[in-house]
């Protein structure tokens, strides 16, 4: 990237650590970008032999090399110093998993307060500094039975979530850790005299101090009971000594554990860590008034750079899929996670996430992708074209399930591919073409069923619009037909859904997946202009293109400009969320209402209504595929033709709407068209008779994707009669009928 001028506003930088990169952007005071770099480990470290930033063994294991962490970071840094005036750079905020941990030796390696400037990270801190010298990702599931292990021996599921916030996940540190003490030598335990998560390790390397874990990374360890919680009794957060006992082994090795882990940072993430270590400034030539704000997990970033309002759920898409709500209260269950807001003022009331995951995601949509269609575009074909639940008909759906991994309560225990056909459970459909979109129903429609189990707790509080947080009865529709469905809510009462999806992933890139969660969620979709100009460069690859900030690293640099206007007194709301969208309104008004840049130096955005000139554009939510908040067409099209008697002249006349209100079709004979006669352009229309029909625009959007194969469409319709789209090519014909609409059917 060219160099920024040195003088300029003040930027603020925020790191991901993410699986396959590392990756920064810059933003200015207003949260315009300004700069973005990445790392990406298979392609700039090729040395550590990792595939997507990984190495995978036998056992369901999967991990990553934390030297490779440090050389990656030596380069990162290495390219803003050589990019950017790092002087400008008045705050660091940063991401990273929250299921990476490392164990540092027993005398803590080196000082990181004293580092030699001329000597590069990775040097300071071989693989020997670490008593494991790979450290598990996010798709690693190893840890699985001992996560139900902990999970047996606090009483099951229900009796875990009451006690630590969350149920049995591979992604736990406590599992993790019991583990490494069952499974590695004796001598790895011995060896280890810290824990360090990768978030609290990557800010430690920033601030030149050891650094505590947030409260939202302690929530997910599985043994620590929140302050909220009815067990706390004083209202102070602690480590859970039993489950720690499980872990070491015994009360003696329980102690050495929780003291590995260290104190928690119950600040609420609104106060700074601490200022940039002397290395980093002799080095690099970053500001010694650089503060660091705290750092959090990836996907609690990512969520933090959408800004969501209270009645939003943010969609994330990945090789985890996550669907994550704004929590008033704290109550835990064992249907999802609560995790603390990790950007929070202490005086303003307690805020919490709702979390739910789900591990079966990339890679099955992968698979299906190889086994039945070789491409992602057949793919998103597919999704689309197949009517929902594979069939047409309203009692013969087909059902899948892919559980390639073990996953969140109720599947911690179930693994394999399940499909079903008229209810009859079947090793494959007799329509292989159903298989995209049966995964895709199946994935989705787990989340609308586990949030509607949210609402119905209560966690989320009070909606906008007066919404009830418990599911109102089921609107006189017998109850127990739908309890024996297994449903405890109505799935035609749409209240108690999200009031929008804030949609990211590359997965959500897909026109055909947007529209599938826009249906099983009966809210609007809302994507990132960010996603949907990097999507034209890098259309199916979760890591952003080139130029293009990444989510999480975004939400890192907001908390950045969070905190240092906090510490310096600049801007006047204290919730975080308000600030920066008061940051965001008062540039809007000072630019002319000029967008955001979605990237530095990449490709201008593509999305409709946007002029040229604007170049990239917003990182704020927009709605998916439009400009607008709702589309100007509805889901019925109608066309009306008058034939001009005197003149001769054909008055063509369309109109789209919502409306389900037939318009007249009167029809006299026109001109018939040859077959033979190619070179044919514009419209023409045989008409025998007078014709009032009304069709689903959605179908006949699913037709017109056939028009690439032949340079003629045919629309041949009769009272009561579907209507015929016909093409005609060289090596055969594609017929489709569509029956016309009913009423309001």
């Amino acid at each position: 990237m060219p160099a920024i001028p040195k003088t300029g506003p003040s930027l603020f930088l925020g790191i991901e650590l993410g699986v396959d990169q590392l990756r920064a952007s810059i933003v200015d005071e207003s949260l315009e970008l300004v700069g973005v770099e990445c790392v990406d480990f298979d392609i700039d470290l090729p040395e550590y032999q990792t595939q997507g930033g990984i190495f995978t063994t036998p056992g369901e294991a999967y991990t990553t090399p934390v030297e490779m962490w440090l050389k990656g970071l030596d380069t990162l840094l290495e390219k803003l110093h050589r990019n950017y005036d790092l002087t400008k750079i008045k705050a660091i905020g940063g991401t990273a998993q929250v299921t990476c941990s490392c164990l540092v030796e027993i005398d803590d390696g080196p000082l990181v307060s004293s580092l030699d400037p001329h000597v590069p990270l990775h040097q300071h801190f071989p693989s020997h500094t670490f008593s494991l010298p790979n450290t598990p990702v996010a798709q690693d599931t190893s840890s699985q039975t001992h996560a139900l292990a902990i999970e047996s021996f606090l009483g099951g599921p229900d009796r875990m979530a009451a006690r630590v916030g969350i149920c049995a996940n591979p992604s736990m540190i406590s599992a993790q850790l019991l583990r490494v003490r069952e499974t590695w030598s004796t001598e790895v335990w011995a060896r280890t005299g810290r824990i360090q998560l990768a978030s609290a390790f990557l800010a430690s390397l920033f601030t030149g101090k050891w650094t505590s874990m947030g409260e939202p990374e302690a929530c997910a360890s599985g043994a620590w009971v929140h302050g909220a919680n009815t067990v706390a009794g004083n209202g102070q957060g602690y480590w859970d000594e039993s489950v720690l006992d499980v872990v070491g082994g015994s009360r003696e090795d329980g102690r050495r554990v929780r003291g590995w882990l260290g104190d928690v940072d119950v600040s609420g993430g609104s106060r700074k860590t601490g200022n940039v270590s002397r290395y980093l400034v002799e080095r690099y030539g970053f500001d010694l008034d650089c503060m660091v704000a705290p750092f959090t997990t990836d996907f609690l970033a990512s969520y933090l750079s959408l800004l969501p309002s209270g009645g939003d759920a943010v969609l994330s898409f990945g090789p985890m899929d996550t669907l994550l709500a704004p929590a008033q209260h704290y109550i835990p269950t064992r249907f999802y996670n609560l995790l603390p807001h990790p950007a929070q003022d202490l005086n303003e009331k307690r805020k919490y996430i709702a979390v739910l995951s789900s591990r079966n995601a990339d890679v099955p949509r992968a698979l299906v992708r190889d086994m039945y269609t070789k491409s992602w575009s057949a793919f998103d074909r597919l999704v689309a074209i197949v009517p929902p639940g594979g069939s047409i008909g309203l009692d013969d759906k087909l059902f899948s399930f892919w559980h390639l991994q073990p996953d969140s309560y109720p599947f911690t225990r179930v693994k394999g591919i399940y499909r079903f056909e008229t209810g009859i459970k079947v090793n494959e459909f007799r329509d292989l073409r159903a298989n995209p979109r049966c995964l895709l129903e199946s994935q989705l429609l787990s989340f609308r069923i586990k949030w509607a189990k949210v609402v119905s707790t209560g966690v989320l509080g009070s909606r906008k619009g007066g919404v009830s947080p418990t599911p109102p009865p089921l609107s006189g529709r017998a109850n127990n037909s739908l309890s024996s469905l297994g449903l405890s809510f109505d799935p035609y009462d749409p209240t108690t859904l999200p009031t929008r999806i804030l949609a990211t992933g590359a997965a959500a890139n897909f026109p055909s997946v947007a529209n599938l969660v826009g249906d099983i969620f009966n809210a609007p979709i809302f994507a990132t202009f960010t996603q949907v100009d990097s999507a034209q460069v890098i259309p199916h690859r979760n890591a952003p293109a080139p130029g293009f900030p990444s989510r999480p690293a975004l939400g890192s640099a907001y908390v950045a400009r969070w905190i240092w206007g906090r510490e310096w007194g600049i801007g006047s709301l204290g919730v975080f969320e308000d600030e920066m969208k008061r940051l965001l309104g008062k540039r809007w008004i000072a630019t002319g209402g000029m967008l955001l840049k979605s990237n530095v130096n990449g490709t201008a955005s593509t999305m409709p209504g946007m002029a040229p000139s604007s170049g990239a554009n917003s990182g704020t939510s927009t709605p998916y595929g439009h400009p607008n908040s709702r589309s100007g067409l509805g889901s019925t099209v109608f066309v009306e033709e008058d034939e001009d008697e005197e003149g001769g002249s054909k008055k063509r006349k369309k109109k789209a709407n919502g409306s389900s209100k037939p318009v007249k079709k009167p029809k006299t004979s026109k001109k018939k068209l040859n077959d033979d006669d190619d070179g044919a352009e514009g419209v023409v229309i045989e008409m025998n008779q007078h014709v009032q029909l009304t069709f689903s625009l959605k179908y006949l959007v699913n037709f017109s994707k056939s028009a690439s194969l032949s340079g003629r469409v045919q629309l041949m319709m009769s009272n009561d009669v579907p209507l015929l789209v016909a093409y005609d090519f060289n090596q055969g014909y594609i017929r489709y009928y569509l029956a016309p609409k009913i009423g309001d059917d």
